[in-house]
């Protein structure tokens, strides 16, 4: 009986005798830059050595938080000393390791008594005594005051840093950050993202793209823009591009009382540009694209029933040895419902019409000159509109001092509410203003590079629709032509509207107007007259 005795006590001394170890690191930085996670298994290891524990295993908590109750290898250890039948010491640094809330630190060191450890703290003294946990409350609640005091500290220095017109976040996608010298971390642009994000938001704003659904495909198209698992960029992402007002070059960061603070970072587009795509985008919503429509149908939607008026669809019909494509009408009751148009019958007689577009040469190079003289107008009566301009500028920064001085004075909530509300619109109307006057009378790009693409376009309408992207084929739909065409079966195109800038160019072309030189106070300009 005796010996059996002395063999258990031998057995429980042995099983406390174990230990495992726990280190902690709250950021990815500390665990790759830094030596804490090494420092706090090694400090670990030589005080078990000290006592004559074995360490049987050793966990790593890698960027994890010390206010979070849910951690990986917490939870792996908490398993593995369940699986035991003995209890175990579990050895930390420092408490702060272990937990930085208060609350947390009891209900993990109550959970990990439930699975059958002993936590031991290096730094701290751990007793199981009225005096012992009103210490442990204290060394417990010790670690919560420093986190928040790092907290509050970090905060201090990002909102500072911010106010500095910094940004000091996550970069968003067409950034990346860069140590500059004398100005630390900064957003730079990130090629050939930066140059894609502009494309998508200017082709949004300016009507180029319909719907965030275009916007959508662009972005789908581009190899270099990332991309969700399923192979796509989310509408949820396409969204959060067009309402990131950090492109513009403005810090906006209302939860910390920052609003449309100058940023130090270059621009992607300008502020003018974001409202545009804000005003569409609150504007009168439109239907999402259709998802079939593809390269094979460039004409689906755009191309009218001559008979019932409905958009016609298109889809392939089955042969004996392989498929054929085909636009039909899908209207029900339509006289021509389900009769198939072969694709290449339509889209060809469409590309004749397409190339009855072009105007002849001489006339398209009056029509350039036309529109230099225009630029060169326009320019001039900017100058003067600068003026105009600033003097609005100045009456809305009064406004502003003066909502400003009713924030200090009022003490209702309700009032001051309405007055902050009030001034941030006001703030954006600055910006607005200040931007198109920097930019008034000076043209970021000549007249040439300016109209470039839409002059080549007005010249050779058929170089566009030939491209292989579908959202050219678009293009060459939307600006070339007014409204749906109509198409009728066995018979072809009916009349079409064309868009106003050809249907002046085939207007002067037959004759309609006759050129007269202008005259009065300002230079003579060719004008038209019928």
């Amino acid at each position: 009986m005796k010996n059996a005795l002395k063999q258990q006590e031998h057995r429980q001394q042995e099983d406390r005798s174990k230990a495992v170890i726990y280190c902690r690191v709250s950021g990815g930085r500390q665990a790759k830059e830094g030596d804490g996670l090494n420092s706090q298994e090694r400090r670990c290891s030589d005080y078990a050595k000290q006592q004559g524990w074995e360490v049987i295993s050793v966990y790593h908590e890698t960027a994890v938080s010390g206010s979070l109750l849910d951690r990986p290898a917490m939870n792996a250890m908490r398993d593995f000393l369940e699986a035991q039948s003995f209890k175990v010491y579990v050895l930390v640094d420092d408490i702060s390791r272990w937990a930085r809330e208060t609350q947390y630190h009891f209900a993990l060191k109550k959970a990990l008594e439930e699975s059958g450890g002993v936590l031991v703290s290096l730094n701290q003294k751990l007793e199981d005594s009225p005096e012992g946990k009103f210490i442990e409350t204290i060394y417990a609640a010790n670690a919560e005051l420093e986190r928040n005091r790092n907290t509050r500290q970090v905060k201090s220095r990002m909102k500072a840093r911010m106010l500095n017109g910094y940004y000091v976040h996550h970069h968003p996608v067409g950034y990346r950050y860069k140590l500059v010298e004398g100005q630390g971390k900064m957003l730079v642009p990130e090629e050939p993202l930066a140059s894609i994000i502009t494309q998508a938001l200017e082709g949004f704003a300016s009507g180029r793209f319909e719907s965030q659904s275009e916007v959508k495909r662009f972005l789908d198209a581009q190899p270099a823009y990332p991309k969700g698992r399923d192979g796509e960029v989310h509408l949820q992402r396409v969204k959060h591009l067009l309402t990131r007002v950090l492109y513009t070059g403005y810090i906006d960061y209302p939860k910390w009382g920052i609003h449309l603070l100058p940023g130090k970072h270059k621009p992607l587009i300008t502020y003018e540009t974001f409202q545009a795509i804000q005003d569409r985008l609150n504007g009168r919503g439109k239907a999402p694209m259709r998802k079939d429509l593809n390269q094979d149908w460039p004409l689906r939607g755009f191309v009218a029933c001559a008979c019932c008026g409905a958009p016609m669809t298109a889809g392939w019909s089955k042969g004996r040895h392989q498929h054929y494509p085909y636009y039909f009408c899908a209207q029900q009751g339509c006289p021509e419902h389900r009769k198939s148009i072969r694709k290449e019958v339509l889209e060809g007689e469409f590309e004749v019409l397409v190339a009855k577009l072009r105007p002849c040469p001489n006339l398209f190079h009056l029509g350039l000159e036309m529109f230099k003289e225009l630029w060169e107008d326009r320019q001039e009566h900017a100058k003067q509109a600068r003026e105009v301009m600033q003097q609005d500028l100045h009456r809305v920064g009064q406004k502003i001092e003066q909502f400003l001085d009713r924030v200090v004075e009022t003490d209702s909530p309700a009032l001051v509410e309405t007055y902050e509300t009030r001034i941030r619109e006001l703030q954006k109307q600055k910006v607005a203003m200040d931007e198109r006057i920097k930019n008034c009378g000076r043209p970021l790009q000549s007249f040439d590079e300016s109209f470039r693409t839409a002059f080549d376009f007005l010249g050779n309408p058929c170089k566009l629709w030939s491209s292989d992207r579908l959202e050219d084929k678009r293009m060459v739909l939307r600006l070339g032509f007014a409204e749906k065409l109509l198409y009728a079966r066995n018979e072809g195109f009916r009349t079409a509207q064309t868009a106003l800038p050809f249907r002046l160019l085939g207007d002067l072309s037959g004759g309609k107007y006759d050129l007269v030189e202008g005259t009065g106070v300002e230079p003579a300009t060719p004008t038209l007259r019928t």
